[in-house]
């Protein structure tokens, strides 16, 4: 299709009084059919003229004006300059009156006089091709700069006079995204989820997690989704993929490989690494244990169980087909190290902060000072009747850690152990 509509960009120069630099523009696509008042009308939305009952009026290059017909004999009659013959805005067709590279001004509100520069580019432009479309009326493609209110009003009801409203001391919630606030919602029965999880109860784990708060548990919840996607798929589907995009927002240790595991259940692609069921729960404990009573053991990827190393030397190897542990299978046993409590601390520290209540905020921090801080803190924990909270945090920290342990051997595990 040939290109055979103008481009018209228009700079707002100024009114009531003032003059503006830089100049805030908008390019305007208008058709062959468009009149001027189209175009008026066009630029009054574009340059954010909200009272529109004004008279406005376009003055060609050639000193005639393009106005309504009552304005323009008030204007030929009484102005200076050579006689010319008024346009009726309504009915002149832009097309038909400016060519490419003219130059026209348009006038809103014939008092306070803003006052627009408007110039026909060279070259004309196909719609379809620069807007995807063929609108109706002539429509801004491109835009720069602040649009200054027409009255000069900074805020509703400024009458010029007064001070500049106070900013409020915190950001508005749709800047911070804490818009919409959350609304009161039924508390997650976490033990209820977990029971679902471990009798492979797709419905009953769906039920459980629907319309609660799951952010705090995610890689507890996570778990049961590989069961119920392959059960009740259609349903299963909108819950995963809203957890996969919780752990990438939430982003701790472990996140990004649950939710690299739950996208890949989604498209129906394989699991990268070799996939093993293993108890990250009992695993979490066992690398987060005293280190002075172990410094580490073995998982069974078999069974999904951890050895700490004492328990090795007790276990019957026989009955669970190991020679001496310089023999152990590497395809089988995976060796861990026991990290001991300092990452254990920083969950404290984390649970500290978020605490709503200065109260209870406070006295957390204060527990985690110094020698004692486990101990002191479980008393706080206790005091503020915050256990199950507390439990489901940890938890959750841990077996993230767990996971992403793993994961850097290679190994990934689905859904809950057997």
């Amino acid at each position: 299709m040939a290109p055979t509509w103008l481009s018209v960009t228009v700079e707002l120069l100024g009114g009531r009084g003032q003059e503006l630099w830089p100049c805030p523009g908008r390019i305007f696509a208008v058709g062959p059919a468009h009149t001027f008042t189209d175009l008026a009308n066009a630029i009054n939305s574009a340059f954010a003229r909200w009272d529109l009952a004004h008279l406005s009026m376009f003055t060609l290059d050639d000193g005639r004006v393009v106005t309504a017909p009552e304005v323009g004999d008030d204007l030929i009659a009484g102005g200076p300059g050579p006689l010319s013959e008024a346009l009726d805005i309504d009915s002149a067709k832009v097309h038909q009156t400016v060519k490419p590279g003219a130059e026209f001004q348009y006038t809103f509100d014939l008092g306070d006089d803003w006052t627009h520069r408007c110039v026909v580019a060279p070259e004309k432009i196909d719609p379809k091709e620069t807007l995807g479309v063929s609108p109706r009326a002539p429509l801004p493609y491109w835009g720069w700069g602040d649009i200054p209110d027409q009255y000069g009003r900074r805020w509703s009801d400024d009458d010029g006079t007064g001070p500049v409203p106070a900013r409020p001391h915190e950001a508005h919630p749709m800047l911070t995204g804490k818009w919409p606030g959350r609304q009161p919602v039924p508390e997650l029965d976490l033990r209820e989820v977990l029971v679902a999880i471990r009798s492979g109860d797709a419905d009953r784990f769906l039920d459980a997690v629907s319309g609660r708060d799951i952010d705090d548990v995610l890689q507890q919840v996570g778990a049961g989704v590989p069961a119920a996607l392959k059960a009740r798929p259609q349903r299963a589907e909108q819950v995963a993929a809203s957890i996969v995009e919780r752990l990438r927002r939430r982003g701790d240790a472990g996140d990004s490989e649950l939710a690299e595991d739950l996208l890949a259940r989604l498209r129906g692609e394989p699991l990268p690494g070799r996939v093993a069921s293993v108890d990250l729960e009992m695993l979490a404990d066992a690398m987060e244990g005293d280190p002075s009573l172990s410094t580490g053991g073995y998982i069974d990827l078999e069974t999904g169980m951890p050895y700490d190393d004492e328990m090795m030397d007790l276990v019957d190897r026989d009955e669970l087909g190991i020679g001496e542990e310089d023999d152990l299978d590497p395809d089988r046993w995976i060796r861990y190290d026991c990290t001991g409590s300092r990452e254990g601390w920083r969950d404290m520290a984390d649970f500290a902060v978020r605490q709503r209540d200065p109260k209870v905020r406070d006295r957390l921090e204060r527990a985690i000072e110094g020698r004692g801080a486990f101990r002191r803190f479980r008393d706080a924990v206790h005091e503020f009747d915050l256990n199950d909270q507390w439990h489901a945090f940890s938890n959750d920290r841990k077996i993230g850690r767990a996971r992403e342990f793993l994961a850097t051997e290679g190994i990934r595990v689905t859904g809950a152990p057997a």
